[in-house]
């Protein structure tokens, strides 16, 4: 049984849309060339990148960093470079960080702002989808398929950025995603969830994927916790409880299991569906590993399997009721 997660649905309606403002620097010159292939890259004879920093700077860099799953598999010497390489770029109000149809430059790590998605489809007006608040990264993509922006990155704030240039990040990051990327491969394949996306799509998964192992009994989301990220059972299996109530209707500290997932199968996705706190918490059975997508991956990347989620939400909320007799509020208000 599948639980919890979101993006966030764009609420503006065509007529209060109004389109980013024109970007104040000249749009990026052309430099991608051949796709990159990790397993036919030469030795490497490219100058080290350093970027001096002050021991505040280096502070708040690392805090930025700490979480983002692209760093995740580096080791201490990897992660000293990518840090070391990486550079502060303040931002402005309606500044564009990138702009759709560019080729990408860089990599960006958010330190502090609040930072508008806009996409254009097939020429059209362009459409805020979704914004990062304070945390996140972007901009990988481009980077990773040597294809255009997919979409324009708007501050709405004053605010900073960490960026790794293009060629520190190949060299550096693909390199290492590259065996786990064969590992992932045929099991994302495999996942039913994402077999509605097409192949590129579920490639793009395994690129920004995460790995984390569990204990037995040990908690791996709590209830009432505000949602970051999306898990996928690799390996293990994982038990879904819910606080149960009172005949007043009051939470008691008793929980009540609900739903088991198994390897293949997902959970966390429902307070990003619906843009709550978790409606349950999730312990593991055994040991256990998952893959871990934060809520930024998710809501770019996981769009056209929305729907399947929330109709496996319909059928978790009637699981709910013939339980405890009430859903616990959980349906997205905006259905």
């Amino acid at each position: 049984m599948q639980t919890e997660s979101n993006g966030e649905e764009d609420e503006d309606d065509d007529s209060d849309f109004e389109p980013p403002v024109v970007n104040r620097f000249n749009r990026r010159v052309s430099v991608c060339a051949e796709a990159f292939n990790p397993d036919e890259e030469e030795e490497d004879t490219e100058p080290r990148i350093v970027n001096p920093k002050t021991d505040e700077q280096r502070i708040r860099l690392q805090e930025s960093c700490k979480d983002i799953l692209l760093f995740k598999n580096l080791d201490q010497e990897q992660l000293s470079q990518v840090l070391d390489a990486m550079f502060e770029r303040k931002v402005i109000p309606q500044e564009h960080v990138i702009d759709q149809g560019d080729d990408g430059d860089n990599f960006y790590v958010i330190e502090r702002g609040q930072y508008d998605i806009f996409v254009s489809k097939d020429g059209g007006e362009a459409r805020c989808v979704g914004r990062y608040d304070n945390r996140g990264s972007f901009g990988e993509l481009a980077l990773m398929y040597n294809t255009p922006r997919a979409a324009t990155i708007v501050a709405t704030s004053e605010g900073a950025l960490w960026g790794l240039d293009r060629n520190t990040f190949r060299r550096l990051i693909l390199k290492n995603n590259a065996q786990r990327r064969k590992k992932y491969e045929l099991f994302v394949e495999s996942v039913p969830i994402l077999k509605s996306l097409e192949p590129s799509e579920r490639m793009k998964i395994v690129d920004v994927i995460g790995e984390r192992s569990y204990q037995d009994g040990e908690r791996i989301i709590t209830q009432g916790d505000k949602a970051d990220c999306f898990f996928i059972v690799e390996s293990g299996e994982v038990k879904i409880m819910i606080k149960s109530k009172t005949k007043t209707g009051q939470e008691n500290n008793q929980e009540v299991e609900v739903a088991r997932c198994s390897s293949g199968q997902y959970f966390g996705e429902l307070a990003l569906v619906t843009n709550k706190p978790r409606a349950a918490s999730a312990y593991a059975v055994g040991n256990v590993k998952c893959l871990v997508m934060d809520v930024q991956a998710f809501e770019r990347l996981l769009g056209p399997c929305m729907d399947i989620m929330k109709r496996n939400i319909s059928h978790y909320e009637e699981q709910l009721v013939s339980l405890f007799g009430s859903s616990l509020d959980i349906k997205d208000p905006g259905n």
